[in-house]
């Protein structure tokens, strides 16, 4: 393993300044009657507060989220505004990659001098989405196209197929065999179950309020709402969507939030309540691969990351995967050469569904906290972004000044 490699040599994120909400599924609580960036900044103000960070600290926000809310355009400064305390910062986009990026766009803030402890604050409400009406200058009609979030799930206007298609693409090109993609789907339902009954996911979720605008409390989020146990059996008889898709091997559509910090070494220390462990970013990569081939490209970002650094995946310590559907983990697998019952140890979003913009922020830092568990290590962190990109992270976490 090559120790001196730094992304941002730099940037930190502080240990334990993190959190996420649950991530009920689509209209099953509360967070379908609120507006989504409201409740995110009043969120991140209360698990700020667990975490013992004063949001004083806040230098700058960003912000990110993929599906349109009320005051967006506002972005960032309404949001801090919600959390408390008003800083300026600016809004990212990047599909299921939103909440990666974000973390990374935060590092090169500080990398760069510009700013000294960034917050990160992703979210997303699938429930209960807008419908946009678009003037088309080219139609005798200005106002007849209209788009809805969930179109653009099931629509890719580059190749006119959905990612359920997408999924398919990838098993046939892959010669995946359904039992053993049922298989993983399993293992992950059953990775989740044992690492909630272990008490890791009260280290990582935070249970919250949804309060109406006259600050009424509508319910509380205190669970993944929507996570089914599943057996084989009744995997097996699913009915097959595409080749290997069933609505047992692909995640569901949900809301909720997910916020941690990015700041200097020296504040990390500061603001972190085990400040001995070390958390650097050391490498990214991003892939496009061929049209309406998503479950493949994360895969050839990790590729990509693993010849720029010169590692291999036996000096990666923790990998957490992204997978919309199962058959993600299994092209991962069988292009690697790697177990699949190594990744997504501590859980992951085929099970508790996939909000967009924060999922893979909570995927990141879950691993960050089993990387603690297991004494350090590399982090590896993987996910696709919309109909044919991938995207792959590493980070490092030590005991131990590395400043």
């Amino acid at each position: 393993m090559k120790e001196s490699l730094a992304m941002f040599p730099r940037a930190r994120i502080p240990y334990g300044t993190w959190g996420s909400s649950y991530f009920p599924a689509w209209q099953t609580s509360a967070l379908a009657e609120v507006n989504i960036g409201q409740f995110a900044g009043e969120a991140m103000n209360r698990i700020l507060g667990i975490r013992r960070v004063p949001k004083s600290e806040l230098d700058y926000l960003i912000i990110g989220s993929t599906v349109p809310w009320h005051w967006k355009f506002w972005n960032a400064p309404l949001v801090a505004s919600c959390l408390g305390h008003r800083v300026p910062g600016f809004h990212l986009e990047q599909a299921c990659a939103t909440g990666l990026q974000a973390v990374v766009a935060a590092a090169a803030e500080v990398q760069s001098g510009a700013n000294d402890v960034v917050g990160v604050l992703t979210f997303d409400r699938t429930s209960d989405s807008p419908v946009g009406v678009f003037p088309e200058r080219r139609a005798h009609q200005r106002t007849m196209a209209l788009s809805d979030v969930w179109d653009n799930f099931g629509f890719d206007p580059a190749t006119g197929q959905a990612m359920m298609t997408t999924a398919g693409n990838a098993a046939r090109k892959y010669r995946l065999d359904r039992r053993e993609v049922e298989d993983i789907a399993y293992c992950r339902y059953q990775q989740y179950f044992e690492t909630k009954a272990s008490g890791f996911l009260d280290r990582v979720l935070v249970p919250l309020d949804v309060l109406n605008v006259q600050g009424r409390a509508l319910g509380r989020i205190t669970e993944d709402v929507g996570v089914r146990r599943l057996t084989l059996d009744s995997l097996r008889s699913m009915r097959e969507l595409e080749p290997c898709v069933t609505t047992g091997t692909q995640t569901h559509a949900s809301d909720g939030m997910a916020t941690l910090l990015v700041t200097t070494a020296e504040k990390a220390r500061q603001l972190s309540p085990r400040p001995e462990i070390v958390i650097q970013f050391v490498a990214k990569a991003e892939m496009r691969t061929d049209p309406a081939l998503m479950p493949e490209a994360p895969t050839l970002a990790v590729e990509k990351l693993l010849a720029k650094t010169g590692l291999t995946m036996a000096d990666i310590a923790v990998v957490k995967s992204h997978n919309p559907f199962a058959i993600n983990d299994a092209v991962f697998s069988k292009v690697l050469k790697y177990d699949w019952r190594k990744v997504n140890r501590t859980g992951c979003s085929l099970v508790w569904g996939h909000p967009q913009g924060p999922t893979l922020t909570r995927m990141l830092i879950e691993g960050l906290e089993e990387a603690v568990d297991r004494g350090g290590g590399l982090v590896l962190v993987l996910g696709c972004a919309a109909g044919d990109v991938g995207i792959a992270a590493l980070l490092r976490v030590t005991e131990g000044d590395r400043s």
